[in-house]
């Protein structure tokens, strides 16, 4: 409830200037620049720079973590007038932390919402590209720096990419229903070296293992036929990595034609797939206790013109935000199967959203 009269407080706050020009749309051509990109795009409604990864830690006990910094935006670049007031906003910030830790069966997450109002939260000054308190992501050389911390957890990680930057979708855009700028500009770190310390409960242990960077910016979200999307990211011990999504559509309705993917093969060439190219069925369900919500944990997962088929599972079940007023489940995967023939596995990140009621503030 904190959540939901917060986000209103600053509406009301933002809302002069809203008939002025309206928001830049994600249209096909954008020439990406690095790192440039890296970097906030304030002329777009929304944008994320999310991390998830698979890490080990002493006697290779694993873990798994999300963090993500968000960018809202409420008045368009045209609305937007200098003023002396602290709380007048342009956009709203805001970040979600969470560590898997499969061997004690906890799932631990938190939410930071601010207005930035006395810098403690906002997006590129210098090398930093986004920051909430003392959750913070800057540029390094060759890499970027992670952290996070919630009054269990804490977590630092030095992140070096091992293959280049990965830009999806066709032309620029990554689509996601039909309709002009109905899209997202969407690029990966698909592979980045990790490393670092992470403290439980007073507890610090050094840690490594493999993230994945997805950064993206558009203005047009789901259509009111949407109901939410399940995303898949996965690093397979051949050197390869492979995203899907689905969107989906409402009142049993089937998956939306743009729903699309990539894969990126071990040297770090880049694939599209589109839709028809990949079969995701679902094999096994987890009930919340505390939304109802009804998630597909478990899948099979088919790309013929790859060779490649695997079943995805995961090592803790319990993975769900329950973030006022959104719910959803983000959490560690594990893929077993083959590729032309041969054995392959992986490990990576699953995101369900809608499963758990509507995904406020996103139809449009």
């Amino acid at each position: 409830m904190r959540a939901i009269l917060f986000i209103l407080m600053c509406v009301v706050a933002c809302a002069s200037g809203q008939s002025a020009p309206l928001w830049r749309l994600s249209l096909p051509g954008w020439q990406y620049e690095f790192p440039r990109d890296h970097f906030a795009h304030p002329e777009f409604k929304t944008e994320w720079w999310y991390f998830t990864g698979n890490l080990r830690g002493e006697g290779g006990r694993r873990f798994g973590y999300q963090l993500t910094f968000f960018r809202q935006g409420i008045r368009p670049p045209g609305a937007r007038k200098i003023n002396g007031y602290r709380f007048i906003c342009d956009e709203l910030k805001f970040a979600h932390f969470a560590l898997s830790d499969p061997k004690d069966g906890k799932f631990r997450y938190l939410q930071k919402m601010s207005r930035g109002a006395f810098g403690e939260a906002g997006f590129a000054v210098g090398d930093r590209l986004a920051w909430t308190d003392d959750w913070n992501l800057q540029l390094t050389d060759g890499g970027m720096r992670l952290a996070g911390k919630s009054p269990e957890v804490s977590l630092s990680l030095d992140l070096k990419p091992q293959k280049p930057w990965i830009v999806h979708g066709e032309n620029g855009v990554s689509q996601k229903a039909a309709g002009e700028g109905r899209a997202t500009h969407y690029y990966s770190g698909t592979r980045l070296r990790s490393t670092g310390e992470l403290t439980i409960e007073g507890r610090k242990s050094q840690v490594q293992g493999s993230s994945w960077f997805d950064q993206e910016w558009g203005s047009n979200q789901l259509t009111a036929e949407q109901v939410g999307w399940n995303w898949f990211a996965l690093q397979f011990d051949d050197g390869t990595e492979l995203m899907l999504y689905q969107m989906r559509l409402r009142d049993g309705g089937g998956i939306d034609p743009n729903s699309s993917g990539t894969f990126v093969a071990a040297d770090g060439t880049a694939r599209h797939l589109r839709v028809d190219e990949y079969k995701l069925t679902p094999r096994r369900w987890w009930t919340s206790k505390a939304t109802g919500g009804k998630y597909p944990i478990g899948w099979e997962v088919e790309v013929p013109s790859l060779d490649l088929r695997f079943e995805v599972t995961t090592p803790l079940e319990k993975q769900e935000l329950e973030i006022s007023p959104i719910a959803y489940w983000e959490g560690m995967i594990d893929a077993n199967g083959t590729k032309a023939g041969k054995a392959v596995r992986g490990e990576g990140y699953l995101e369900l959203t809608g499963y758990a009621g509507a995904l406020v503030g996103l139809a449009q």
